[in-house]
């Protein structure tokens, strides 16, 4: 089987920070090579969602195919993956990646290089690409390339000295940048006679088309009407269309291989199109399956619960179309006596869950309450076997705990120095050990190990005000630690209330006991009788709070007369509130519920 280059094609991706003007680029080549004429270009024309264009942020990785015509007169394909910035879709560019020969870093010119820059070139790195060095935003008064490309050089250890400078805003030296695609990046291998071998890069939901498959071809070659197989699903589908975006769906009839295109085949279930799986021919099957990615593990969890119990259905079938597009979100039924009916959802970081409950909100016009969001926890049980805990409700008896481990993560900060103290005081409250710090210009790096859970309540939101928004922060889960955690239980009128236990660290718990019981007082509205609020770790109360009862005047129509009079019917009503106590039920709004769980430390 003889490999060969096949000398007019790229295919490549942008990686970058979050703002760093990935998708502007992406905006400006499409443009440039007259992918779309000027009246069809929009802003940010690949992050297709609503979500993406008002938060400014791509989601989910796009493609295109562009044609250029080069300064040596040979005619190029390009095709370009738009990959996100954000730590969260981290998954989605491992996936991008696999697909391409080489990327393109975008550096801002005025901030440099920041903590996802790092995460996302490391990607790049462990793909084994060539990367182009690009500084955006050169026409920005404080833009100060030099210092910059220093930086790269002492960061990451690229060369930058021939970094392509230039303006993605005002379209300043696209050709540049289109120029060192063609001559830089390599291009890709492959042997059309072979057996087709196609690794299935991304899949989503079409109403009209049933399950479109975003494929890369390796070897052979993709027809219609052939019949194909998936080699890790082990199903067999006809394909009914093959194409490509430029970024419109067009149909062409076949996909050699170093391309990257779509197909569909009435495939009913994006589950049966598992990411990184190698699609072959049914009846000449290729020998070896590709590596694949690794299954993705959703790092937080929270309980995700409709405002009105009849609409429980619709949040099913809402999560259900949702899971067709976003093969990271995970979910499962739960109840809950608060709260009813709902589900145990996994994410794989807070903007992931916020962005899911949004596009739920939004897309499918469902009221929410989700729980407060907890970590995955592994419990080691007196009986030698371990399990895995995803909802603290659910923790065993104490006395069969071994061991409870929480996971750890190794953060990277970036900060200027003058926030550098107030950072490190941050990470060390929440019970973290500082394992690197050194400076990158006027910046500090801060390498911090620290526990999950600390960090998925409002670490982010914290360091993002004490540093006035000028810290980066990127992180990645590495091992599971023993830890002194206890479940921090809330009752209400002596009844537990499941939707508020949490697991939290021995040091931490009575301080956040206060705060939920304090914040409770002001939610519960009063009711004929005494509520006591209080906050448990087993058997051991460590916080209370108590809401007043109202108060009828009874003794209102006795005016004048014997004092015992009155006081025969204060003790009376005083038998009625104790009586009402043992049997009159708490109802706590479900404002009550979304304010408690938005506990700030």
């Amino acid at each position: 089987m003889t490999t060969e280059l096949i000398p007019n094609i790229r295919n490549f991706s942008i990686v970058a920070h979050i703002d760093h003007g990935k998708s502007t680029l992406a905006d400006r080549l499409i443009q440039t090579t007259g992918g779309l004429q000027a009246r069809e270009m929009v802003e940010q024309v690949l992050d297709s969602m609503d979500i993406e264009r008002e938060r400014g942020i791509t989601i989910k990785a796009q493609t295109v195919r562009l044609t250029y015509k080069a300064e040596d007169g040979e005619t190029y394909i390009l095709n370009l993956m738009d990959t996100p910035g954000h730590v969260d879709f981290a998954y989605e560019v491992s996936r991008s990646l696999a697909a391409c020969e080489g990327s393109l870093l975008v550096v801002d010119a005025s901030q440099g290089v920041e903590a996802q820059t790092l995460a996302n070139v490391y990607h790049a790195l462990d793909a084994n690409h060539e990367i182009v060095p690009i500084l955006n935003k050169v026409d920005l008064p404080a833009a100060e390339p030099d210092r910059v490309k220093e930086q790269i050089e002492e960061v990451i250890g690229l060369d930058a000295s021939d970094a392509v400078q230039i303006s993605a805003k005002t379209g300043l030296n696209i050709e540049g940048v289109l120029e060192a695609i063609v001559k830089r990046l390599p291009p890709p291998k492959g042997d059309a006679s072979a057996p087709l071998k196609a690794l299935l890069v991304d899949s989503w939901y079409d109403v009209y088309l049933g399950v479109v498959v975003l494929v890369r071809i390796i070897d052979g070659k993709l027809k219609k009407g052939m019949r194909i197989k998936m080699m890790g699903a082990d199903a067999v589908y006809e394909v009914d269309r093959v194409g490509v975006f430029t970024p419109k769906m067009i149909d062409i009839p076949e996909l050699t291989p170093g391309e990257i295109g779509f197909l569909t085949g009435s495939i009913k279930e994006v589950a049966d199109t598992r990411v990184g799986d190698t699609i072959t021919e049914d009846k000449r099957p290729t020998a070896a399956a590709l590596p694949g990615f690794k299954p993705v593990q959703p790092v937080v969890f929270c309980g995700l619960f409709p405002v009105d119990a009849a609409e429980f259905d619709e949040l099913r079938a809402a999560m259900g179309r949702l899971r067709l597009n976003d093969a990271s979100f995970t979910y499962e039924m739960e109840s809950s006596a608060a709260l009813g009916f709902g589900f145990r959802c996994g994410f794989l970081g807070l903007l992931h869950l916020e962005i899911i409950q949004e596009r739920l909100t939004r897309e499918f016009n469902l009221d929410l309450i989700a729980t407060a969001p907890s970590v995955v926890y592994q419990i080691a049980l007196r009986d030698g076997s371990e399990i895995d805990l995803h909802n603290p409700a659910d923790l065993p008896d104490v006395m069969k705990i071994e061991q409870i481990r929480e996971p750890w993560i190794r953060a990277t900060i970036l900060t200027p120095d003058d926030y550098l103290g107030a950072i490190l005081k941050l990470c060390q409250e929440r019970r973290g050990t500082q394992v690197d710090l050194t400076y990158v210009g006027k910046r500090a790096m801060v390498v911090y190990d620290l526990p999950l859970n600390e960090v998925v309540f409002d670490f982010y939101d914290r360091l993002k005000s004490i540093s006035k928004g000028y810290a980066s922060f990127d992180y990645n889960i590495t091992d599971y630690r023993e830890g002194d955690l206890v479940k921090l239980s809330v009752l209400v009128n002596a009844e537990p209330v499941d939707a508020l236990s949490m697991l939290v660290h021995r040091n931490r718990a009575e301080g956040r006991g206060r705060v939920m019981c304090e914040k409770l007082k002001d939610l519960i509205p009063p009711h004929l009788f005494q509520i006591p609020i209080q906050a448990a770790i087993g058997g051991k109360i460590i916080a209370r709070e108590t809401v007043r009862a109202m108060r009828k005047d009874v003794t209102a129509k006795c005016y004048g007369g014997d004092i015992s009079r009155k006081r025969k019917l204060l003790d009376k009503q005083k038998e009625g509130k104790k009586k009402m106590r043992q049997f009159g039920k708490v109802e706590i709004p479900q404002e009550a519920f979304i304010a408690a769980l938005k506990m700030d430390s």
